[in-house]
């Protein structure tokens, strides 16, 4: 089966390792991600670029398409694809705004009284939001409607000192249409952890993997700006330290909940559904959802994944899911990325990747944002490659994945404290006072 993957960074890179046994794999990536090329007959073109992505696909006359990232989902490269005949992973243009439009995602929880749904008001002038702003008496969240890369969110409290601010950033990306779209979101904040659920559907069924908790703050202590995502963790019981078995399944109900919705109202959801929650005291709460895997949270659940994956893609295409099976292993992944990162605009440099080594160690590497030329690996200004370490506790894969950092080379750094005792201890203690025990 010859299977196209459209993306450059370590998600495809990830995906394309699953299939790499069991299909003849094709890529379109914009830069030469050296991880995707040894796997795949590819393609340099942007990701975004629909005509040469549907012309390559037609020329190799590919079998399916797996959609990695969010912004050809938002084009609509699924219609576009599916209409050639070729069948794709990844949901419509209508069905991928329950993370392309912040408020088609929220008014959905209103009108389908889904579970676990925040306060929130969508705003279009300053006069309303000022206005909301002065008689809501709680901290809130400020985020434009659509796309930002996952660096639009700003909270009170953490990147905005209070109210005053609130408004002025609210303000702002209504005026500069900020994520393509001259509306803001504001919601409550919620304290409590954020966890993530990522889960295949073919529109009726639900396969949810593993909990994941990624780490968004740049610096160690959960300090910094907001970045794509800094490292992540799993267990080996598929919840958390401080998520039991029960919040897991009411949080996967809230997104068996929201398929059905998703069917109802638009076209059935097929592909990948990243729910990322936020555990309060009252129990899980929806923060917003992802049209496909989670970067860096693939890289946690795929490497254990024990079912086919092309027969999974199959299944999904077809309606027929029924189970994925998952090894029960601990994971820790920890991304590196260039100094300054996410606010560095330096690139092209060089950088030194000892595979051997990494191997050897027990490690698994994924290749993020860079740019092979010739047989040298250059950074670009975002995430340049993940590790991975996987064992049979959070402590034992994290000393694998941490180990293996020394045979990378270069201008970067990372977050030493991903998937440590002391940070989840953290984690939950912070549980236990929101709970009071």
């Amino acid at each position: 089966m010859k299977i196209l993957v459209v993306g450059t960074g370590a998600r495809e890179h990830t995906i394309c390792e699953s299939l790499k046994d069991e299909a003849e794999i094709y890529s379109i990536m914009s830069n030469t991600n050296p991880g995707i090329a040894r796997l795949s007959q590819y393609k340099l073109a942007s990701e975004s670029d629909m005509d040469k992505i549907k012309q390559f696909a037609l020329e190799n006359k590919v079998d399916m398409a797996i959609i990695g990232p969010e912004a050809p989902l938002e084009q609509g490269i699924v219609d576009l694809l599916e209409r050639e005949g070729i069948n794709c992973v990844g949901p419509t243009q209508e069905a991928a705004k329950i993370e392309t439009d912040k408020a088609f995602m929220r008014n959905l929880f209103e009108k389908y009284n889904l579970p676990g749904s925040l306060t929130y008001k969508i705003f279009d002038n300053n006069e309303d939001m000022s206005l909301f702003l002065d008689e809501f008496d709680q901290d809130v969240v400020v985020k434009p409607v659509g796309l930002t890369g996952g660096k639009g969110v700003k909270i009170v409290g953490e990147h905005l000192k209070d109210s005053q601010e609130a408004k002025e950033y609210a303000q702002h990306i209504m005026e500069t249409s900020m994520g393509g779209h001259p509306l803001v979101v504001i919601e409550e904040k919620v304290v409590g952890e954020e966890f993530t659920i990522q889960a295949f559907s073919d529109g009726d069924h639900l396969l949810p993997m593993p909990a994941v908790q990624d780490h968004p703050h740049a610096f160690e202590g959960d300090q910094g700006p907001i970045t794509g995502g800094m490292g992540s963790y799993s267990d080996k019981n598929g919840v958390l330290p401080f998520l039991s078995k029960k919040e897991y399944e009411e949080a996967v109900n809230i997104m068996e909940k929201t398929i059905n919705a998703i069917k109802k109202e638009t076209d059935p959801y097929k592909g990948i559904l990243y729910g990322q929650f936020m555990l309060s005291q009252d129990g899980p709460r929806l923060v917003e959802y992802n049209a496909r895997f989670g970067d860096p949270e693939v890289m946690n659940v795929l490497p254990l994944l024990m079912t086919n994956m092309r027969d999974l893609c199959t299944d999904i295409i077809d309606g027929k899911l029924h189970k994925a099976n998952f090894k029960a292993k601990a994971t820790v992944c920890k991304y590196m990325v260039p100094n300054g990162y996410p606010e560095t605009k330096a690139a092209d440099k060089a950088i030194d990747v000892n595979e051997n080594k990494i191997k050897d160690s027990g490690a698994l590497i994924y290749y993020a944002a860079v740019n092979q030329k010739n047989k040298t690996i250059y950074t670009t200004a975002s995430r340049a490659l993940a590790l991975v370490g996987i064992g049979e506790t959070i402590a034992e894969a994290e000393q694998i994945c941490e180990e293996s950092t020394q045979f990378v080379k270069g201008d970067l750094y990372h977050r030493k404290d991903v998937g440590t005792a002391a940070l989840i201890q953290k984690r939950i203690n912070h549980m236990k006072e929101l709970r009071g025990n």
